[in-house]
C-alpha cells in the first residue's frame, strides 16, 4: 500500500474523554437551571380532584408563578392546606365581609353573580360560622365545583403564607 491509499481510507472516529466530560458538565448545568427555574420561580402540581370543574379537571398539570405581587378576587391560586396543594379561586380579600345567605354568596353586603356555576353556594356542614370578616393577609377561597370542594367554607380563610402562587396555565391530561 502506498501513502495515497492510506489517505483515502476512512478513519475511525474516537470521542475523546474531554468531550464526554464537557457533555456531562452541560447536562449538570442544565439540570441545575431547570431545578432553580421550577423550584424557585415557577411550580408544577397536579389537580387531584373534581373540586375545580370545569376550570381544572382531575389529572390536569397546573403551572403556577410563585412570586406574584398581589392577589385579586377571581385569581386561580395554588394553596397549601393540610399538607396538600389545592387549586382554588379567590373570592374575597383582606377587610371584606363574607356571608352565605339564602340568596347566595354575599361579599360586603352584595350578592355575587356566579353565572358560570351550575350549583348554588351553600354553607358546608361542620364548617365555619358566617358572616366572617377577613383580617390582614387573609383570603376567602372556594372551589368552582362547590358541592365537592373543601374550601374556606370548611377551614376558614387562608393566609398569604399558605398561598403558593398564581396559576398561569394548565396542561389538560385526561380528555377535553
Amino acid at each position: 500500500m502506498s501513502d495515497t491509499d492510506t489517505a483515502t481510507q476512512p478513519t475511525k472516529s474516537v470521542v475523546p474523554w474531554t468531550d464526554l466530560l464537557f457533555l456531562g458538565l452541560k447536562l449538570v448545568v442544565f439540570a441545575l437551571l431547570l431545578s432553580v427555574f421550577f423550584g424557585l420561580i415557577f411550580g408544577v402540581c397536579r389537580c387531584t380532584d373534581a373540586s375545580m370543574n370545569p376550570a381544572c379537571k382531575a389529572g390536569d398539570l397546573i403551572f403556577y408563578y410563585r412570586h406574584p405581587d398581589t392577589y385579586h378576587p377571581s385569581d386561580l391560586i395554588v394553596v397549601q392546606q393540610n399538607n396538600t396543594l389545592q387549586i382554588r379561586r379567590i373570592l374575597a380579600g383582606e377587610g371584606d365581609v363574607v356571608n352565605l345567605t339564602a340568596q347566595g354568596l354575599e361579599i360586603n353586603g352584595y350578592v355575587q353573580p356566579e353565572p358560570e356555576l351550575h350549583t348554588d353556594t351553600q354553607p358546608a356542614t361542620g364548617g365555619i360560622s358566617f358572616p366572617i370578616t377577613l383580617g390582614p393577609g387573609e383570603y376567602f377561597v372556594l372551589g368552582d365545583n362547590r358541592p365537592q370542594a373543601k374550601d374556606s367554607r370548611i377551614y376558614g380563610p387562608v393566609s398569604h403564607s399558605q398561598i403558593k402562587g398564581t396559576v398561569i396555565t394548565l396542561l389538560r391530561r385526561n380528555g377535553f
